[in-house]
C-alpha cells in the first residue's frame, strides 16, 4: 500500500509504501505535552519506506524537546506536523502523523494511548530503531 499524506498547505508532503498490505494501521496517540497540545497521532512500519519532500525548506521549522533525540518537523506556512524524525546510529528513522494521511480509509486505524513517561535515552532510542521506519529519504527543493 502506498500512503500519501501532507501538511495542510502541502509544503511538506510524504509518501509511505507499506508492505504487505496491512489489515489495521496502528495510530498511537502520544501523551507527552507537546503531542496532547497539537493532537499528534503517529504511525510507522518497521519494514517500510518513507520519502518526505519539502517544497519550500524555508518554511520548515524543526522543533525538539526533552531529550532533544527528535525533531519535529512544523510547516511554519500552516502549523501542521506531518513527520517526526531521529537521527540513531547514523541513520534516519521517522514517524508519520495519521492526521496528516490522504484518501486512508479511517477504519483501517487503530488508535491506542502510548505513554512514554520515564523511559530512559537508551531504551527510548533502541524502541525507536525497532519499531519506527528505518528507510527514510528526506528531500528539500532543489536536492
Amino acid at each position: 500500500m502506498l500512503i500519501h499524506g501532507k501538511c495542510h498547505c502541502g509544503n511538506i508532503a510524504f509518501s509511505l509504501t507499506w508492505e504487505p498490505e496491512p489489515r489495521e494501521i496502528p495510530a498511537r496517540v502520544c501523551t507527552c505535552s507537546f503531542c496532547t497540545k497539537h493532537g499528534g497521532v503517529w504511525t510507522s512500519n518497521p519494514g517500510g519506506a518513507l520519502k518526505v519532500v519539502v517544497q519550500d525548506p524555508a518554511r520548515l521549522s524543526r522543533y525538539a524537546f526533552g531529550t532533544r533525540t527528535a525533531e519535529f518537523h512544523v510547516c511554519a506556512r500552516c502549523g501542521i506536523v506531518p513527520v517526526v524524525t531521529s537521527r540513531i546510529d547514523g541513520n534516519l528513522y521517522a514517524v508519520v502523523s495519521v492526521n496528516a494521511f490522504e484518501g486512508v480509509d479511517p477504519s483501517l486505524l487503530r488508535h491506542a494511548s502510548a505513554s512514554f513517561d520515564g523511559e530512559g535515552g537508551e531504551s527510548r532510542l533502541a524502541r525507536r530503531k525497532r519499531n519506527w521506519i528505518a528507510e527514510v529519504e528526506f528531500l528539500e527543493s532543489g536536492t
